[in-house]
């Protein structure tokens, strides 16, 4: 189980154990101690079975902090203990590092992001449409304000919630974990991105105003995004000479994080910076949605600058999303209009606050859905 810090792996680790009955071991391989126990896959399950014999399952939390992580690991399910086997880590880079064994065919991973619109779904709303709208409407001015890591949304002091998971990220993850050095620049980085989500990434530029190499930014973003607090969505190519970008856009994981780094807590309705934030909101509802594996999500842009926010392939078929701050009904853009007739996509999704039915331009479905919207048109897609 990999995803950001406080996503809730462990939550729902425990959880799954508890509703099973499943009696289990925990060892946190954060702890040295922990970390010398765990050397030999062999000798540590013969322990096991001494020390702890009504084990049914083994629980590793922050795997990525052993040496050999998949060697172990693998050594242990080859033994066929007959044990449950369940590790979390919070970076994929740590993991990858140090990963040396293929887990292929021995372990299945899941990704947990913060909390989905859907799963945060205004309840008791019955069935007038009037207060289920309302109660949407403020889902999401809330989630693109401070964003949908669990602490967050439960927290009495969110801002405070949100402060505290930026520090812990820089000051410990940063410094202790990745051993940077100039963390300076690395907070300032964060921040930069923060100030440009959604725009295409310009590693020169800000590396003269970090102060760093071009190198040292690309290995930042590298971290960021192997943290799962950014990623960097490429540009779709279909074959057309037209397309010519190749840098990359930037957007967070998570709208809060990105808010505590850059634009602070003001109402939705107030700020200048409320088209980004939709964007961005949507865009992580789409990563929340898609399969690593079998999906695809980009951006399009042609050399005479027509663009699509996001453009989604799954096993052949193609959903392109464009998101509006405010659109009319019944409006489409010239960029659009262009990308439908170039590719005719399955679906074009218009993301707005004004929604209508339906219609068809060409063979591609149109459609207008306010953000709330949005996953059941992605799960028909996705079908």
């Amino acid at each position: 189980m990999v995803g950001p810090r406080q996503s809730g792996k462990s939550t729902l680790i425990w959880r799954t154990l508890a509703d099973r009955s499943i009696p289990a071991l925990y060892l946190n391989c954060e702890e040295p101690s922990i970390r010398d126990w765990l050397r030999s896959p062999a000798g540590f399950l013969s322990e096991v079975e001494a020390l702890a014999s009504s084990a049914r399952a083994l629980f590793f939390e922050e795997i990525q902090r052993l040496p050999d992580a998949g060697l172990f690991l693998k050594g242990v399910v080859d033994r066929r203990s007959g044990l449950f086997l369940f590790a979390t880590g919070s970076s994929s880079f740590d993991l990858e590092a140090r990963v040396r064994e293929s887990l292929a065919g021995r372990a299945r991973r899941h990704l947990l992001l913060p909390f989905s619109l859907e799963e945060l779904a205004p309840s008791g709303c019955g069935d007038n449409p009037l207060v289920r709208e309302q109660g949407w409407g403020d889902l999401v001015r809330r989630s693109a304000i401070h964003g949908s890591y669990p602490g967050v949304v439960t927290a009495v002091d969110p801002d405070r919630e949100l402060a505290s998971l930026v520090e812990s990220l820089i000051l410990r993850d940063a410094s202790d974990r990745f051993k940077i050095r100039n963390v300076g620049a690395f907070r300032k980085l964060m921040q930069l991105m923060a100030s440009q989500v959604g725009n295409l990434v310009n590693n020169s530029e800000w590396a003269s105003l970090c102060s760093v190499s071009n190198d040292t930014v690309a290995d930042y973003a590298q971290i960021l995004e192997d943290s799962h607090v950014i990623r960097l969505l490429r540009p779709y190519v279909g074959g057309k000479r037209a397309e010519l970008t190749s840098a990359p856009k930037v957007y967070f994981v998570d709208n809060g994080i990105r808010n505590q780094l850059f634009g602070g807590f003001a109402p939705l309705e107030t700020r200048p910076d409320r088209g980004p934030l939709l964007e961005n909101l949507v865009f992580s509802e789409l990563l929340k949605r898609m399969d690593p594996i079998l999906d695809s999500l980009r951006y399009w842009r042609s050399k005479a600058g027509a663009e699509v926010d996001f453009v989604l392939d799954h096993r052949g078929s193609t959903a392109a999303i464009e998101v509006k701050a405010s659109a009319r009904r019944g409006t489409l853009s010239r960029s659009a209009r262009s990308f439908i007739e170039a590719y005719e996509p399955s679906v074009f999704l218009v993301v707005c606050s004004d929604p209508e039915e339906q219609v068809l331009v060409g063979r591609s479905r149109v459609r207008h859905v306010p953000i709330g919207g949005l996953t059941a048109e992605l799960d028909s897609f996705l079908l």
